[in-house]
């Protein structure tokens, strides 16, 4: 019965840790190189000189993503004077043929004026414990890194710009840049799931 117990609190305790996985509300992200679709090499440290930087998780093969580039393309011309940068990182989702990783250069949607991203193998959707395409990530800039303050979605209505009443990707923005705290530092982002493999 005690080796039961102790393998049940085993598994539950792995269990937890798994769903937890990636980086924690506070947490100092790694420095990070990704290729963009030239091929050149893009890493973290490249937006040194922003007060915050948004690390979109999205994928070119998901219709909810699709539905969200105007409204980051809106978002990131808006808070481009203000000391936030955007980045897009493009991870396979599962939905590619044969479950495969996305190709080296994916069609960048024609919108975006900042970088586009390749994640190979999931390795950075891994590292940040991304799990929805799109998904944002927004980090703080400090004087030794960049410090995770929210995670998750971008407003509360993904089908409909119009019937959003929540913005929470802005009200994370307008609360850091003004040097205050997010107050609802981590909620569920919409959108397709990213499966393993």
């Amino acid at each position: 019965m005690k080796q039961a117990t102790t393998l049940l609190l085993a598994l539950l305790f792995s269990s937890l840790a798994f769903a937890q996985s990636g980086y924690r509300i506070g947490a100092k992200v790694n420095n990070f190189t990704l290729k963009d679709g030239q091929n050149q090499s893009v890493e973290l440290a490249n937006f040194k000189d922003a007060q915050v930087l948004v690390v979109v998780f999205t994928s070119v093969n998901c219709p909810y993503a699709k539905l969200y580039e105007n409204r980051l393309q809106n978002l990131a011309q808006t808070y481009a004077g203000k000391g936030a940068r955007f980045v897009y990182v493009n991870t396979a989702i599962g939905l590619e043929e044969g479950g495969e990783a996305p190709k080296a250069q994916p069609d960048r949607p024609s919108t975006l004026n900042f970088p586009f991203l390749i994640d190979e193998g999931q390795q950075l959707s891994k590292q940040f414990g991304a799990t929805k395409a799109p998904e944002v990530f927004v980090l703080q800039n400090s004087a030794d890194g960049f410090y995770l303050r929210y995670k998750g979605a971008i407003d509360d209505n993904p089908q409909a710009e119009a019937y959003v009443k929540q913005r929470y990707l802005a009200n994370a923005l307008e609360a850091l840049l003004a040097g205050r705290s997010v107050p609802a530092a981590e909620l569920r982002a919409t959108g397709c799931l990213i499966k393993r493999f």
